[in-house]
C-alpha cells in the first residue's frame, strides 16, 4: 500500500479533492464565496472547487505533521500582506474556513481531537486508510 510520501503532492491533492467532492459531509457553505482566506489576500478565491482543494491540503498537512491545531494551520495558510510603501508583513490565514473544514472532516470520521501532551486534531484509522487509498490510486495512474 502506498503512502503520501511516495506520490507528488500536487497530484495527490487534486485526486483527494475529487474524492472529497463525492462525500456528502464535505460541502462548501454558501458564505465561503464571499470570504477571503486571509487578511493578506485582496479578494476571495475565484476557483469553483477551492473548498475541496483546501480540505485536501489540510488533511495532507494533518497526515504529515501528526497532531495539528487550528492556529498552526492558520500560520501555514497565511501570507505576506502588501502595505503600500511600507515593507510587507506576515499575516495569519483566516480561521473560519479551517475550523469548518476540520469539523466536516470530524463528521466524516477522518479526524479526531487529540488527547495528551499536544492539543489539536489527528487522523483516525478511517482517515488514514482513506488517504492511503487515494495515494495508491495516484501511484497507479503514473
Amino acid at each position: 500500500m502506498a503512502n503520501i510520501y511516495e506520490v507528488p503532492a500536487e497530484k495527490f491533492n487534486e485526486k483527494l479533492a475529487e474524492e472529497l467532492k463525492k462525500l456528502h459531509e464535505f460541502s462548501m457553505p454558501e458564505w465561503a464565496v464571499f470570504v477571503k482566506t486571509s487578511t493578506a489576500r485582496a479578494r476571495p478565491p475565484q476557483e469553483s472547487n477551492f473548498w475541496y482543494k483546501r480540505a485536501a491540503s489540510i488533511l495532507r498537512q494533518i497526515y504529515i505533521r501528526g497532531v495539528v491545531g487550528v492556529n498552526r494551520l492558520k500560520i501555514r495558510y497565511g501570507g505576506k500582506k502588501k502595505r503600500g510603501a511600507r515593507p510587507e508583513e506576515f499575516r495569519k490565514g483566516g480561521g473560519k474556513i479551517i475550523r469548518t473544514i476540520l469539523q466536516q472532516a470530524e463528521k466524516a470520521g477522518f479526524i479526531e481531537k487529540a488527547e495528551g501532551k499536544k492539543k489539536g486534531r489527528q487522523l483516525t484509522k478511517k482517515g488514514l486508510d482513506f488517504l492511503n487509498k487515494t495515494a495508491e490510486s495516484v501511484k497507479k495512474e503514473k
